[in-house]
């Protein structure tokens, strides 16, 4: 509920959920920390890293996909949706990381990827096996056109026809994404039951949620139509943007589906969905669902892509809270798995006031592993590229291997992540971009990044206050939050530049980006350095 002073109010309706005031903490499973030398990241590694995440100050964590699979997508192609792959671990392992996060006080969280599976899944192995199959209907199939043509002009998110044409039943199957990603189709009962069943195994195990992979795109048009032209292609636009997805993407009997998911996860007393939509002002409200129950939090990335300039990045903040329904809760990312690294896209530098901008916004902060210690994109020779963006659409800038590159926790060119080769390049960073590095040094990002989620834990204003925009012009964004008899400014400088915002706070500095502030007496107008921000606890 805003207010006449462009407040936003996020004191929930009801008793407070773990997730509303939990930091989530993203990773990337095989670039973690792999435990058995195979160069692959896995939940033992995981289990190595607990008393990291524990001192870090993270409620929660959510991991890609642990499934059984032949890696064609970095685990995304699914071919078990109830056991964990081995080149992760096994179900023993998995419990075994379960309660040692648990047992921290740390959530646990999973991708659910519901849109398809691999070709060796053995539901689509059962799929293809007849066209009378009991679970033929469990995909999506048509008939060719004439002359052996895909059924319509739909075309793969990795490029190419989004059909495959299977010789031995004579038709083709749907696919966004890799041929050996079959589409499941989402309007068949049976499947959408089976579904809810694997969400159940997880459920019953003790699992904490599930970050929905793909979450607006469950269905496609019943009637397989056309997609229509996409009016902005150009010779330099990537061949599978040449038309527009309205018949592949968002279809509203996805809204349906999602709620179904919803009633799954509500049978278990405090668990939580996360999913990946199109989180636009017009949209969002549908996803959260204003009447019937959806996700408990759409996925915001909008900060990942705005410009970095204080007024883009305030009016981005408002517009997102605008938008959201009575009762929602936002949250924001500001870096992922499939998109370039923070300190990559705004600087060393300014990624300092990038953690404090996500860990005092109003809302549910989400941390993509690595952004902590700054890590940069790191280069992958397209040789050695594993991402099907690069392999299969190369030459546009497309693939996501630089971001996914293993976490660095020592100096040296394997970093500490394995003993063996890798299975991504890791390049050469400097060593202070490392976990060892920075855990002794006071001033570095991760003790920074430590810092605020502490404050963020300790303080009501910052986990579940409200929220008002004070000033985003001169490259400084500022705001208040208040809330549970406290109240804070936070002041972001988002330049190279010396400022002194016209703005006036009275009050203790309880954390700053540069070194050296915390702590001071603030009484009037606040002058930043370069790159500064402060958050400054009221008094008066």
């Amino acid at each position: 509920m805003r207010d006449a002073t462009d407040g936003h109010d996020t004191a929930p309706v009801q008793e407070a959920a773990w997730w509303r005031h939990a930091v989530i903490y993203q990773i990337f499973t095989p670039s973690f920390r792999d435990a058995d030398g195979d160069g692959w990241g896995d939940l033992a590694g995981i289990i190595e890293g607990v008393d990291y995440l524990a001192r870090l100050g993270v409620g929660a964590v959510w991991l890609t996909p642990i499934y059984p699979s032949p890696l064609q997508d970095a685990g995304y192609d699914i071919a078990d949706f109830t056991d964990v792959g081995r080149n992760f671990g096994s179900l023993a392992t998995f419990d075994r990381l379960l309660a040692a996060l648990h047992a921290r006080g740390i959530r646990l969280i999973l991708d659910l990827v519901p849109n398809h599976t691999s070709d060796r899944h053995p539901w689509f192995v059962e799929s293809r096996s007849s066209r009378r199959s009991p679970k033929r209907d469990w995909y999506v199939w048509a008939d060719p056109a004439p002359g052996g043509q895909p059924p319509n002009n739909w075309l793969s998110r990795f490029g190419g026809p989004a059909w495959t044409l299977d010789p031995a039943t004579g038709q083709c199957y749907y696919h966004a994404f890799l041929p050996g990603q079959p589409d499941l189709n989402w309007r068949c009962p049976a499947l959408r039951a089976a579904m809810h069943d694997a969400m159940r195994f997880w459920l019953r195990r003790g699992v904490d949620g599930f970050r929905v992979d793909a979450a607006a795109v469950l269905a496609e048009d019943a009637a397989l139509r056309d997609e229509p032209p996409n009016p902005d292609f150009t010779g330099d636009t990537p061949p599978p943007e040449r038309f527009r997805r309205t018949r592949t993407d968002a279809q509203p009997v996805t809204l349906d589906y999602l709620a179904e998911l919803r009633r799954v996860a509500d049978e278990f007393p405090g668990r939580v969905l996360l999913g990946e939509v199109d989180t636009a002002p017009d949209t969002l409200p549908a996803f959260y669902g204003e009447s019937t129950p959806r996700l408990h939090l759409p996925l915001n990335y909008r900060l990942i892509d705005v410009p970095w300039k204080a007024n883009a990045v305030a009016r981005t903040v408002q517009d997102f809270l605008d938008a959201l329904p009575d009762g929602a809760w936002p949250d924001w990312v500001l870096g992922s798995h499939d998109k370039p690294r923070l300190a990559s896209r705004v600087g060393p530098e300014q990624a300092r006031v990038a953690a404090m901008l996500l860990l005092s916004l109003p809302g549910t902060p989400i941390l993509y592993a690595g952004d902590e210690i700054g890590m940069p994109d790191v280069p992958v020779p397209a040789e050695q590229a594993q991402d099907p963006f690069e392999r299969c659409v190369p030459g546009y800038g497309l693939s996501r291997d630089p971001f996914r590159s293993p976490l660095r926790w020592e100096p040296g060119p394997r970093g500490g992540f394995t003993t063996g080769e890798p299975w991504l390049a890791m390049g050469a960073l400097p060593d202070a971009c490392s976990v060892a590095a920075q855990e002794t040094d006071t001033d570095s990002l991760l003790a920074l990044t430590r810092r605020l989620i502490a404050l963020r834990r300790e303080r009501a204003d910052l986990r579940a206050g409200r929220y008002r925009r004070l000033l985003s012009e001169g490259g400084v964004f500022a705001f208040a939050r208040w809330g549970g008899g406290t109240g804070c400014t936070v002041i972001l400088n988002l330049t190279a530049s010396i400022v002194t915002p016209a703005l006036s706070c009275r009050g203790r500095v309880l954390a700053s980006a540069r070194p050296g502030r915390e702590g001071e007496r603030v009484e009037g107008p606040v002058r930043l350095g370069p790159h500064d921000g402060l958050i400054v606890g009221d008094e008066g």
